[in-house]
């Protein structure tokens, strides 16, 4: 089993973790678009969610529950209109300050628990490699589904 102490030290500074992506996104500019068509309190509210329910997102969500709820957010981005490469940008972002904050509090340098250290990396990459697969599933869907809408409406209005 990966290191649920690491896993707990995250979710215990999941409000310092928020508010330094928070700014992290604020300050790239490959996440203007997204900053300005999502509400901040939706994107605060999602980078907690993230990160205060890690355990849960790790251990005991499903491979579907994944599914649903990224294919989900994928959807309510598009129909945002924010781009999906600044909707995928943000969630690499995510991962990546988790990495950064990992590394800078020295949390993954202790060789007794690199076994469990080397699991737990694992099984972050799997779960955020499937956030983005299924966002962007999410995201097509809603982008596909709006296309064939503005391509019939025309034709309606035309008869």
């Amino acid at each position: 089993m990966f290191s649920i102490r690491l896993v707990q030290l995250i979710e215990a500074h999941a409000d310092k973790l928020s508010q330094g992506l928070m700014h992290s996104l604020e300050t790239s500019p490959r996440s203007s678009e997204l900053l300005r068509k999502v509400p901040a309190d939706e994107l605060n509210s999602r980078v907690q969610e993230i990160y205060r329910n890690l355990g849960d997102w790790l251990l005991t969500k499903t491979e579907s529950e994944i599914e649903e709820r990224y294919t989900g957010l994928g959807m309510r981005r598009a129909r945002q209109g924010v781009p999906f490469s600044q909707f995928e940008w943000a969630i690499i972002l995510t991962k990546e300050y988790l990495w950064q904050h990992l590394e800078s509090e020295g949390l993954l340098e202790e060789p007794v628990e690199l076994l469990g250290e080397l699991e737990l990396l694992h099984n972050l990459e799997r779960f955020f490699d499937r956030a983005i697969y299924f966002a962007a599933v999410g995201y097509e869907s809603a982008s596909g589904h709006e296309a064939a809408h503005r391509g019939a409406a025309p034709a309606a209005a035309r008869r």
